[in-house]
């Protein structure tokens, strides 16, 4: 009979172990989530977030070696996971006026209080993975009888673990996250821990836990009763959603619907109905082709594949200016493009969208292009691999005769490093690179031909094209040529392209000293 219980006894630390190890890892992965709305995704955004989880969970288990040390008992044990997942189910609720915070040093670009609003968000996180961190050598405790067993048993106690994180990793990302949402994910495993402590406490001491009975009714009564609203509530929103790669929001502002993505501080595409202009780095893009040798006609674009499609912008434009070409649109997420076809306009029987990498799509289709747009910024970032030398060599090998390639940078007034690096990179692989300044904001346009080109091909071209919104576009553009360094600037390789290190140096700039 006592063996027999010594095996039950077992089998509810087993789980428990097991159920630490998976909401550890729920809990990082939704809290990357709970973050990107307001701060994105950036490398530093999850460094920072990683070695924080790590640090907590350091803590717990130096917190729960000694605990365990000084009170044996598997009921201190279930009730710590009783705390965690109490703490885990606050979140969503507490986290809403520190998100509000972060929302106000965005708009203002207050670095203190963005900044302060960053840890405290994450500062959410320490009480819950410190308890949960203190699981795993309190069970060990517990379980270990002899010395001589002492191996097997520490491995069996860090597999149930390390099983349970691999659960807690992919379960979130794939499953819940894109059906339930960020902050129902935070709920269900709250509760998840909360139930198994509670049936845990009850083997344990034969007798009601109505402590972790109460934190389990103040949870689940506050996912019953407190309506969880809008993520970024806003009076301008249409539409919002959680998809396995970004936090969508479709948002009116007056005449023009925009799609904005994560923190919400960059427009990736916008509609105005029955207008073709934007008066924003789209436009710019048409001007790329014009910068071949003249004589250069609209008649000569027929295709266009465009890395970074978001909800059509640049399509629609291509499609209103050049006619029913062919084009291809690339983009990661495929929620994305359902976005783009239901309030974007981007339903064009010309436009065949791809859900898909767009280097990984480039490498593995055989079809040329008059031009290939990169607009695949997750603001203010551009990913690395669509920046190196090795990518535009790609894209080199699918552009025809009269090809260009044109990308979006981002820059401020006096800070031009991306825009440099860029510059030199694409001259490693094409002869000629043209810089147009988009006005009133923070964007550049890099275009760059197979064949050796002049800048005062554009105008030369744009005086050609009969009057119109094309011909007004070039105009614009080439009121806005810019001259790019003959020599410098870095060269980004598929080894070495440290473009999200610039970026924070040109922002930090930017924020503290307004340049």
């Amino acid at each position: 009979m006592e063996g027999q219980h010594a095996r039950s006894e077992q089998r509810w630390l087993g789980a428990t172990v097991f159920a630490a190890g998976m909401t550890t890892m729920a809990v990082e992965m939704a809290a990357s989530r709970l973050l990107q709305p307001h701060f994105g995704d950036s490398l530093a955004i999850w460094a920072n977030l990683i070695g924080l989880i790590l640090i907590y969970l350091t803590v717990g288990a130096w917190l729960g070696g000694r605990w365990a040390d000084r009170h044996p008992d598997e009921a201190t044990l279930y009730c710590i996971t009783a705390w965690a997942g109490a703490f885990i189910g606050l979140v969503p609720f507490i986290a809403q006026p520190i998100l509000r915070w972060a929302d106000l040093g965005l708009r203002d670009f207050a670095a203190g209080v963005l900044l302060g609003s960053f840890l405290g968000v994450v500062l959410l996180f320490a009480l819950p993975v410190i308890l949960l961190g203190c699981v795993s050598p309190f069970a060990l405790r517990l379980t270990v009888r002899e010395v001589g067993s002492s191996g097997g048993t520490a491995g069996r106690i860090y597999a149930l673990s390390t099983l349970g994180s691999i659960l807690g990793t992919f379960l979130p990302v794939l499953l819940l996250i894109p059906f339930i949402g960020t902050r129902r994910t935070f709920l269900l495993f709250s509760l998840a821990l909360l139930a198994l402590s509670a049936l845990a406490l009850w083997h344990a001491r034969r007798r009601l836990p109505w402590a972790s009975l109460a934190l389990l009714a103040l949870i689940l009564g506050l996912a019953l009763l407190q309506p969880l609203g809008a993520i970024k509530g806003s009076p301008a929103l249409l539409y919002e959603r959680e998809s396995a790669y970004n936090y969508i929001q479709v948002l009116q502002e007056g005449k023009e619907r925009q799609l904005k993505l994560n923190e919400g501080e960059g427009v990736h595409s916008v509609y105005i109905e029955g207008q073709d202009h934007t008066d924003g780095a789209w436009d710019y893009f048409l001007a790329a082709p014009f910068f071949n040798s003249p004589p250069f006609a609209p008649g000569q674009v027929t295709s266009l594949c465009l890395i970074g499609l978001a909800a059509g912008t640049v399509a629609r434009q291509y499609t209103a200016a050049f006619g029913a070409i062919s084009i291809d649109g690339v983009e990661l997420d495929p929620a994305i493009l359902q976005v783009g076809r239901d309030w974007f306009g981007a339903a064009l029987p010309n436009l065949h969208t791809v859900a898909q990498d767009g280097r990984y799509f480039l490498a593995h289709t055989d079809r040329r292009y008059d031009v290939v747009a990169v607009d695949a910024y997750r603001a203010p970032y551009v990913p690395f691999h669509l920046t190196t030398r090795e990518f535009f060599a790609l894209v080199r090998d699918h552009l025809t005769e009269q090809g260009v390639v044109a990308i979006n940078v981002g820059r401020t007034d006096v800070d031009y490093r991306l825009v440099a690096a860029l510059g030199a990179t694409l001259r490693q692989v094409f002869p000629s690179v043209h810089l147009i300044n988009v006005p009133d904001t923070f964007n550049s346009l890099l275009v760059a031909t197979v064949e050796p080109t002049q800048a005062a091909n554009l105008a030369a071209n744009g005086r050609r094209v009969g009057p119109g919104f094309l011909r007004d576009t070039l105009g614009r553009a080439t009121a806005h040529l810019g001259a790019l360094p003959r020599e410098g600037g870095v060269v980004f390789t598929d080894d070495r392209a440290p473009i999200e290190q610039m970026t924070h140096v040109l922002i930090l700039r930017y924020l503290w000293k307004g340049e």
